[in-house]
């Protein structure tokens, strides 16, 4: 990566680490294209005021100003860049309904910026990808599986190991939590959250303390978290656990059976990549049905890659609600992994397939003659400033990663030849600008794994 700047938090890539990011982006914005998502961009800004409305998340926000001490500001009028993508996808949506056909179905891909400490896979600038669906009034569950689905078929798409989208359902946990008599949900889940980052006494400790359970109560909400299928197998280990311990509720019942259609659906599409898992809580507010994460295999410590849910109040203007569901992938957290380990890297490090060298200064017209007959094919090239010694040229275009070099002479008749060399195989052969080509491997830039490229 780029030699680590002065300033910690705001990556910065070298040319060659961008084309992977490039590539990342590329394929996320296909796939969500392919599943019928449209791309939308929001600004940059909203006011303190909309983005605080949920979640206790202001210590990270970072406020903006002008230069200039603006003290007629209104409180109300104070900006601040956006923490994610989700709070200004509700107002876009409020502010813009009259012109949305529903179910809206968006992809949104931008930078985001939090106030948080810096370490691998958590930048204070980074980008997400995001798609949602939103509906007036009301939205389909069936969403909940799709957007599962899609983000799965993104995710095989990309140059990283194995991956698990763990899904839980908040009805399910908070109708649980209700018929053991923990009145506090959100205390619970909170502590439900931290199962994996503190262990299971820290766990059990915090909801005595924090949920006023019982220790009973606290055993029996660890049980259900740790519950984990592949399969819908997880229906009867939570009503086995249900009976044990007397609960009833009709929010755990309308829970288990939403968990249970992602669950079936994602087991036959998506065999192995999609699991029930019930510590899956997410910490803020606004989600009450479906909730998901997504870890790498093997790499766990990393956080989740991709996590989102349902909610149902999001977005409202007060008189309507536009309830929706929508997951987050962390593109900058996934491109660093990606690039720390090896996973994959850029076959080589600029666009260009071919540099067309000069012979003599007179000759710099000509080769641009020849780069825009490459160009018209869709070739990507370059021409030579100056006309300096061909192992010079030759050598410029090799640090470059350039595979051909392209030379121009001219003949005892006057007519200009052509001859192109491979300089990693050393072959030259002669070459016509209006028809030549280079292998199709060689015509655009691929990002493949590491291994393939250094076998």
């Amino acid at each position: 990566m780029a030699r680590k700047a002065s300033l910690s938090g705001f990556p910065e890539y070298l040319p060659a680490e961008r084309l992977v990011e490039n590539h990342v982006l590329d394929t996320l914005r296909k796939t969500f294209e392919l599943h019928g998502f449209s791309s939308i961009e929001t600004r940059s800004v909203e006011t303190i005021e909309q983005l605080l409305r949920k979640g206790d998340i202001d210590k990270e926000v970072y406020s903006i100003s002008r230069l200039l001490d603006d003290n007629a500001t209104k409180a109300k009028e104070k900006l601040a860049l956006h923490f994610d993508l989700t709070v200004p996808f509700a107002r876009y949506v409020v502010e813009n309904a009259g012109y949305l056909n529903f179910p809206f179905s968006r992809y949104q891909i931008q930078k985001v910026w939090r106030g948080e400490r810096p370490q691998e896979g958590r930048a204070r600038e980074f980008t997400q990808a995001d798609i949602d669906v939103v509906g007036d009034g009301e939205l389909p569950f069936r969403y909940d599986v799709t957007l599962a689905l899609v983000v799965v078929d993104a995710l095989s798409k990309l140059p990283i190991p194995d991956f698990k989208l763990r899904v839980n359902n908040r009805k399910l946990a908070e109708g649980f939590y209700f018929g053991l008599g923990l009145t506090d949900t959100a205390a619970v889940l909170r502590s439900i959250d931290k199962l994996e980052k503190i262990g299971v006494d820290a766990v059990a400790q915090e909801l005595q303390r924090e949920a006023g359970a019982s220790e009973e109560q606290a055993q029996a909400a660890l049980k259900l978290a740790q519950i984990r299928t592949e399969d819908s197998s997880f229906v009867a280990q939570v009503r086995e656990l249900a009976e044990r311990y007397k609960v009833e509720h009709e929010l755990l019942d309308r829970g288990v059976t939403e968990l249970a259609e992602v669950i079936d659906e994602a087991a036959r599409r998506a065999p192995g990549k999609v699991l029930a898992d019930l510590s899956i809580a997410r910490g803020l507010d606004y989600y009450t049905g479906t909730v998901y994460e997504t870890v790498l295999v093997g790499h766990e410590s990393l956080g989740s890659i991709c996590s989102g849910g349902r909610y149902e109040s999001l977005a409202s203007n007060g008189k309507k609600t536009y309830p929706g569901v929508g997951l987050s992938i962390g593109v900058t957290r996934l491109v660093a992994r990606i690039l720390s380990q090896g996973f994959a890297q850029a076959t080589r490090k600029v666009p260009s397939a071919v540099f067309i060298a000069l012979t003599n200064e007179e000759g710099w017209s000509a080769a641009n003659d020849v780069a825009d007959a490459l160009r018209a094919r869709g070739i990507a090239c370059e021409v030579s400033a100056n006309a300096a010694k061909f192992g010079k040229q030759i050598k410029y275009a090799e640090k470059r990663g350039i595979p051909f070099v392209w030379f121009i002479s001219t003949g005892d008749n006057g007519e200009l030849a052509h001859e192109v060399k491979d300089i990693r195989s050393g072959e030259q052969v002669a070459a016509d600008p209006a028809s030549w080509m280079p292998p199709g491997e060689d015509l655009n830039v691929r990002v493949v794994p590491a291994e393939s490229i250094s076998s």
